[in-house]
């Protein structure tokens, strides 16, 4: 249990979701601590302009007492810190359990989701920051604790069935694409979880209408839908979608309820906003403050980030699922309907790869050029029966990218790039950004 007498330890701080809660509690005034590889990450820069105390790896950081120790997902025996824990019988909670006892401090609301949760835990968390104090937690790395919150957003990871460990007030849940196939075993397996977490939830839910699976979901609690037809219950209508964003009326229960305008792109976009609508109205929260914090919401990071380097626009983004890919070249065309697109895709993981294949080449296929990187294998997953090289085989004019040739990239003049993947794309993202600065 959570103890402000006691130094809060991570094992894993490093972690995007472990950084998010490090920060929330640390806000909260708790004394926040923890370990990790030495590799540089961008989660540790606000831990360290927190304050936050960053060490490596040692099994003297365990102590016999005076300390609560959260373990990472990822970390196992093997690890010198969790030996340490087991030899010293200390115990450990899990990151999911100490964020259920943040949830059970606040009205909660959880985002869960095959696609789009980090998107719109962000959005949620700024909108309803701009009406109450607000603590949230996001799997991009970014966490934040106000005392006194009336209010506490996060991220809720389906994984390995994580966000089972949660019972929010609210949970919006965007949709149920098969993911994971190297957890889950199918589909209806994959169902279940999100059953399940709807079991979990205490005053409502809110899902996308056109997801017939979400549809099929049970529920004692009320469930509202939000998208673009009649039978919604958070409406868009009249939708106005523009270079500089989209602007929309908004039903609620059929009511008009005003305009709102985002300066964000997609289709999926005006779904996500909607979600933060229907939670936001359902909670009496003010509809003029969720406009203000709509207007000057930037974007989470790693989700359609541009840069601008004259002729050439550079789009960063964590699309690694098809529909995600989907949804990301939809919003620039939207927002760049002159230039060519081009994109550099990374797969991530083998299996999904093989499972995705067709969906990738189809949508590969349908921009103005294609590169693909070789395949991001996983800690869990180091190999499998299919390379980048079968992909490229069906999208006529696609290449294979690499470090090694990344200047071919600056052949593609007056375009939109926009780097694809879950893995370490940045990387080849920042050798391009080099390339273009000379």
């Amino acid at each position: 249990m959570l103890d402000k007498n006691k130094q809060i330890w991570f094992i894993g701080i490093k972690g995007t979701g472990m950084a998010s809660l490090a920060l929330v509690l640390h806000d909260l005034g708790y004394n926040v601590a923890g370990s990790d590889i030495d590799k540089y990450t961008f989660t540790q820069v606000p831990l360290e302009k927190a304050g936050i105390k960053l060490a490596s790896f040692n099994s003297n950081n365990i102590k016999s007492s005076g300390q609560v120790i959260v373990k990472g997902n990822s970390f196992k025996d093997n690890n010198p810190e969790v030996k340490a824990c087991e030899d010293k019988n200390v115990k450990w909670q899990s990151y999911p359990d100490t964020v259920e006892e943040v949830i059970e401090m606040h009205t909660s609301v959880g985002v869960a989701g095959t696609h789009g949760k980090t998107s719109t835990t962000g959005l949620l968390a700024h909108v309803l920051g701009e009406a109450a104090p607000t603590s949230y937690l996001i799997g991009d790395g970014e966490g934040k604790g106000v005392k006194n919150s009336r209010f506490f957003v996060y991220e809720a990871d389906e994984y390995r069935r994580h966000f089972l460990a949660y019972h929010p007030d609210y949970q919006i849940m965007t949709n149920i694409d098969f993911d994971h196939p190297d957890y889950f075993k199918d589909q209806a397996d994959y169902n279940s979880a999100f059953q399940s977490a709807a079991n979990q939830t205490k005053k409502a839910l809110f899902v996308w209408g056109d997801d017939r699976r979400l549809q099929a979901l049970k529920s004692n609690i009320p469930k509202y839908t939000y998208g673009f037809k009649d039978s919604d219950d958070f409406q868009a209508v009249d939708v106005k979608r523009t270079t500089k964003g989209s602007t929309f009326k908004v039903l609620a229960h059929g009511n008009d309820i005003g305009e709102f305008t985002i300066h964000l792109f997609g289709d999926h976009n005006i779904m996500n906003t909607l979600a933060v609508i229907g939670v936001s109205y359902t909670e009496k929260v003010p509809m003029d403050d969720i406009r203000k914090g709509l207007l000057t919401y930037k974007g989470a990071k790693r989700r359609f980030s541009e840069k601008d380097f004259g002729d050439i626009n550079v789009i960063d983004d964590y699309a690694h699922h098809p529909t995600e890919m989907r949804a990301t070249i939809q919003a620039a065309r939207q927002k760049f309907p002159a230039k060519r697109l081009v994109v550099v895709f990374q797969p991530h993981t083998y299996s999904r790869t093989k499972k995705y294949a067709t969906d990738f080449e189809e949508i590969l296929r349908g921009v103005d050029k294609a590169y693909v990187t070789p395949i991001y294998a996983s800690s869990r997953e180091t190999g499998g029966d299919i390379s980048s090289k079968d992909l490229i085989a069906k999208i006529p004019g696609s290449e294979i990218i690499d470090l090694d040739n990344i200047a071919d990239l600056t052949k593609n003049k007056d375009s939109v790039i926009v780097f694809m993947g879950a893995g370490d794309i940045p990387k080849y993202e920042v050798a391009f950004e080099k390339l273009l600065k000379k």
